[in-house]
């Protein structure tokens, strides 16, 4: 049978951002630094590292890896936020893998935090609040890959242009398997927020994130619902899954016709075929993740020369 889906290639998305950040260094006589902890030995963190470096160094940005023991750790990220020479810092999670995490994500600089992880883009973001300033001319940071699940909807015109911004997902219904505090949470919200209404999934059961009828609410609000995933499958336009197991799989057969499917864990969470019901396929989002993240970089930056001048 001949397959009409269209599978989408993640450098399709990254590469105007890559070179419109490109354009943007080379106007300084000095890139900015960023500056990234690792104080774990998970193997996956120091592929990110690595791949995190090779990207930077392809646009221009000084990348700097900083190997330190996690007991060490909140000192030095204190170091990095007093230091000028340094524009951006990330960590590579899990360090204590508790409450210690957050308390790590909260340590880092509002103005140099490139995966809008304290508790200040937090915030703003679930109460969605998306300026730091009254004059809204800074933008709060949103985390990468939640970030980059947005761009690849906009790409794919999910988000319609159409209607008014903050509301271009309205009509539409998207199911989120994944519930973690740095991806599917934020992601949930984030679309909620836009105006989708969201089922989302975790080991614990389905949450409805979404502002109400008509998309009166301001802000998304979070009930419980009685639906099960087989059910918000059928009646998804988007299917967005995250689960870190290559034993999880999401049944075609339970997927709307035409839906748009992607998956953003190392695992392949959909079946082999996936293409015979999904109209648009994208089957992972590591090179737009590591490219937010340097936009969300270049941003701090140009708030940090702002706030020089103040």
């Amino acid at each position: 049978m001949t397959s009409h889906c269209r599978v989408i290639q993640v450098g399709e998305v990254a590469n105007p951002f890559v070179n419109e950040l490109r354009e943007e260094i080379t106007k300084f006589d000095e890139p900015p630094l960023l500056v990234a902890f690792l104080s774990n030995n998970d193997p996956a963190a120091r592929k990110y590292a690595e791949w995190t470096e090779k990207s930077c160094a392809a646009t221009g940005i000084r990348f700097k890896l900083v190997e330190v023991p996690r007991t060490e750790l909140e000192e030095k990220i204190c170091e990095a936020n007093e230091d000028k020479n340094v524009h951006g810092i990330m960590v590579y999670y899990p360090v204590f893998g508790d409450q210690q995490d957050q308390y790590l994500m909260n340590t880092v600089s509002v103005y140099k935090d490139v995966e809008g992880l304290c508790h200040t883009y937090r915030h703003h973001m679930y109460r969605n609040v998306r300026y730091l300033d009254k004059e809204e001319t800074q933008k709060c940071i949103i985390p990468c890959t939640p970030l980059a699940m947005i761009k690849i909807l906009e790409y794919i015109s999910v988000y319609n242009k159409i209607l008014a911004y903050g509301n271009r997902l309205h009509g539409k219904t998207i199911t989120v398997i994944n519930r973690s505090e740095v991806v599917g949470r934020p992601l949930a919200a984030l679309l909620a927020n836009d105006g989708a209404k969201v089922y989302s999934v975790d080991v614990t059961g389905i949450l409805e994130f979404h502002r109400g009828a008509g998309i009166s609410l301001c802000r998304h609000e979070v009930f419980e619902t009685s639906v099960t995933l087989e059910e918000a499958l059928k009646v998804s336009d988007v299917v967005i899954s995250g689960v870190p197991s290559p034993n999880y799989k999401v049944k075609t057969e339970n997927l709307k016709e035409g839906v748009v499917a992607i998956n953003f864990a190392s695992a392949k969470n959909f079946e082999e075929n996936v293409k015979e019901r999904a109209s648009i396929y994208v089957h992972n989002v590591g090179k737009v993740t590591v490219t937010m993240l340097q936009r969300n970089l270049m941003r701090l930056w140009s708030y940090q020369k702002q706030n020089e001048k103040k």
